[in-house]
Order: structure tokens, then sequence, then C-alpha cells
């Protein structure tokens, strides 16, 4: 028979394991998974990246003054061919070399008119300076994603995201988004 302590012991366990699976222990634990994320479009409407959850997600930080902004193209091309199957989002930053000094409708107007972005250009943000957007501290932070501690040098820096949130690849500035490099993982 169980003494009294023990059993309040094991009760005591059993209720703290029931309020980390409903995530109620108040206690900070970290996200494996970018689903977990809200961002907000250009717009400022929020969502999940749940949203996203049966294709890959190519998370690019963007610039218009930037020697990589012809990326667009190649970019809205990638989106084109598979739509069906990869999810492109664009992160808007001005803290490489203040290339993205533009408001909402500048940026969307520049995208739309110069390269017929239909892919979703998310809200302005925060990379390198603070306050860091979450989604570029569990894409740069190991203990989050699960391996890369790579973080952005510069605009168009790339991340793929599998279907199930994992961070499967990360691709530098210089990488063009149609470059059989990412394809590959398509």
């Amino acid at each position: 028979m169980l003494s009294n302590t023990l059993k309040n012991l094991v009760i005591i366990s059993f209720l703290f394991t029931i309020q980390i699976l409903k995530g109620q222990s108040g206690m900070n634990f970290k996200s494996k998974n970018i689903f977990d994320y809200k961002v907000k479009d250009i717009s400022g409407n929020e969502f999940t990246l749940e949203k996203f959850k049966d294709k890959k997600i190519l998370i690019v930080n963007v610039a218009s003054n930037c020697g990589y902004t012809r990326q667009y193209k190649d970019l809205q091309k990638l989106h084109e061919k598979y739509e069906d199957k990869l999810q492109i989002l664009a992160f808007p930053c001005n803290d490489f070399g203040r290339q993205e000094p533009g408001t909402a409708e500048e940026i969307i107007e520049f995208c739309e008119i110069n390269y017929g972005v239909t892919f979703p250009i998310m809200e302005k943000i925060k990379i390198k300076n603070t306050p860091i957007h979450p989604i570029y501290k569990w894409l740069g932070d190991s203990e989050l994603n699960g391996w890369n501690d790579k973080k952005p040098r510069w605009n168009f820096h790339k991340y793929l995201i599998d279907e199930k949130g994992n961070l499967i690849d990360t691709f530098n500035s210089g990488t063009n988004p149609l470059s059989s490099t990412i394809i590959k993982h398509l």
C-alpha cells in the first residue's frame, strides 16, 4: 500500500502532466514547430502558419532597393510553377543597408507594378535589430527549430520549411529562387 506522501506525489505529477498537455502550465516551453506562430500580412491580417500545413513554405526577407531585388521576378516564377506544393512568404525588412524604407502601401505597389507579385507579402519586420520578429527568432535558433543557428546576413536570405513545420534548409542571398538547390526539395 502506498503512503499518503507517495500518493500525493503521484497525483501532483499526473495533474502537472495534464496541465502541460493542455498548455496551461504557465511555463514557457519553447516551440519546435513553426505552425505555432502567428504572422500578419502587409495589410495587417493575422493568421498562423498552420494555414499552409500541406505545403512547403519558403520564407524570404525582402527589400525593394537591394541588388537582389530582381529575385522577386524568380520568386514569382517559382510561386506560379509550384503553388500547389509551395507557399512563398516575403517579409520586408529595413535592417540590412536600410534598403526597404517604404510604407506598406509603397512596398505592395512596388512588388505588383515591377514584378507582378501575387504571393503573400507580410508586414514589415525586424530581423537583425530589436525587437526581432518571433518567426526569425525561430528560424535562427537551433533550440527552437531543431538544428539551425544561421541568421540572415543580408536581404533575400531564404528558409525552407516542410509540410510538418520543420526547417529543412537555408539558402544565402545569392541563391536564385529557381536554383536546383531549392527545386530539389519540391
